[in-house]
């Protein structure tokens, strides 16, 4: 280390978690047999975070910490610790970790944070000419920016339906010509009503769903490739559900709860994209359809509902395969009803007083200081505009039949940015983020 500086650790923490180490250790050499082990040319405080996050913390980092931190990885190959960096890529801090990240050809994080930055290359881009050297701005705008995408609620459609086969379509907001553009029809024996929709990895999947007037579950489930610009079929939950939530992290989808049968379930399934399979993992702590869900640093959060005007965020521990309770928010007729994540902080999004869904209220928790904070004022969420919010760097769109807003969020304040051409569909949709290639973009 550049300090001489004796650290004590847990060796198998580190074999297991650290390729260098399990190269080291492995080889046969003297020095895996050694007491003491000398690691020149890297500094302690980097080791230090590296070892805090492979025992399960999430240390904040500032500006020395990322730099030292990123040296560690690179040296060491922590390939946990590169995902904590990746976590913590924020507008504050991406240009600092693109820089760094390149300088120590940690690629992942390089590659990650220079998608952030496309996506925000608009706010961010006078700073980008001034810091950064040409290559690495060669390489940001040689990559495409996510686009809002949308798709109604449609039910199974025959053969023969032309005409309600017409209005099936995943559509994307061109933002500089301020018009929704359709990207492509759904398959005829996809439902978008009542099933599961998300985007991962670039790819979006439908899972579930009803069609007919009795709510008949859908079998069969899509993913749509967007660099193939073609949907194929995915294999469907071991148990078919409808009004189910579905969210996608780490290579792996989620589907939580739902209902079968007009029965609420509390059962949870995961798919492995890889092996193609799904398998059942930790329960819900109670029924639940339709459950309000996010994603945050990768981790998974849910609102559940509780009598006496209570709203409970669990999170999923995947290395435990459990639910933890995280918080609880008690609001005088008032439960949440959507939720989002931006940096370390969950959006929770409630009706207002009396089931007065024409107005929105809002609250904020940050998962680092274990505060609740209420946003000021209150929020037009005419026809459910406010539940379809996404977030895309720092700014979060929002929408409905009237209206696409664009919201910048900085901490407890959600701004409106810019207001654009609603979604020319009726009755529910699901917005997501897409990153669409060039030559597909000009097709349309």
């Amino acid at each position: 280390m550049a300090r001489s500086e004796t650290i004590c650790f847990e060796k198998m923490l580190l074999v297991q978690s650290c390729d260098y180490f399990r190269a080291l250790y492995r080889s046969g050499m003297r020095e895996c047999r050694q007491e003491e082990i000398h690691l020149k040319s890297l500094r302690a405080r980097g080791f230090f975070i590296a070892l805090a996050v492979l025992r399960g913390e999430m240390p904040i980092l500032d500006a020395d910490d990322i730099v030292e931190a990123i040296e560690c990885a690179a040296f060491l190959q922590v390939a946990p610790l590169t995902k904590h960096l990746i976590d913590r890529i924020d507008s504050d801090n991406c240009l600092l970790m693109y820089h760094t990240a390149a300088t120590f050809g940690l690629m992942d994080l390089y590659h990650t944070a220079a998608l952030f930055i496309r996506d925000m290359f608009v706010d961010l881009e006078v700073e980008v000419m001034k810091t950064l050297p040409s290559e690495l701005i060669s390489y940001i705008e040689s990559l495409t920016p996510s686009v809002f995408a949308a798709v109604g609620a449609h039910v199974t459609c025959g053969v023969d339906e032309t005409v309600h086969a017409a209005s099936r379509t995943i559509c994307y907001l061109d933002e500089t010509g301020n018009n929704w553009k359709v990207l492509t029809d759904l398959p005829l024996e996809a439902s978008t009503s009542m099933a599961g929709v998300t985007v991962l990895d670039n790819n979006l999947y439908i899972v579930g769903g009803v069609h007919g007037v009795h709510k008949q579950a859908v079998d069969s489930c899509f993913c749509y490739s967007v660099e193939n610009n073609s949907w194929s079929r995915i294999a469907s939950p071991a148990q078919l559900r409808y009004n189910l939530s579905l969210v996608g992290v780490d290579g792996r989808l989620y589907a939580l709860g739902g209902e079968y049968e007009r029965t609420v379930m509390s059962s949870v399934e995961t798919f492995d994209v890889k092996t193609g399979r799904w398998t059942f993992v930790a329960h819900l702590p109670q029924p639940a359809a339709g459950v309000a869900c996010t994603k945050t640093m990768r981790r998974i959060f849910v609102c559940l509902w509780r009598p006496m005007e209570t709203t409970e965020i669990y999170e999923y521990i995947s290395g435990k395969d459990e639910w933890r309770l995280v918080t609880t928010l008690i609001r005088q007729q008032s439960y949440g009803h959507c939720m989002v994540g931006h940096r370390d902080n969950l959006y929770v999004m409630r009706n207002g007083p009396s089931d007065d869904f024409l107005r929105c209220l809002m609250d904020c928790y940050n998962l680092s200081s274990g505060q609740w904070s209420s946003l000021p004022g209150h929020f037009a969420n005419s026809k459910g505009s406010l539940f379809t919010a996404v977030v895309r760097g720092d700014s979060a769109f929002t929408l409905n039949r009237s209206m696409t807003l664009e919201y910048t969020i900085n901490g407890k304040n959600w701004k409106p940015r810019q207001q654009m051409k609603g979604f020319p569909r009726s009755g529910s949709m699901w917005t997501f983020l897409l990153r669409l290639p060039d030559a597909l973009m000009l097709q349309r």
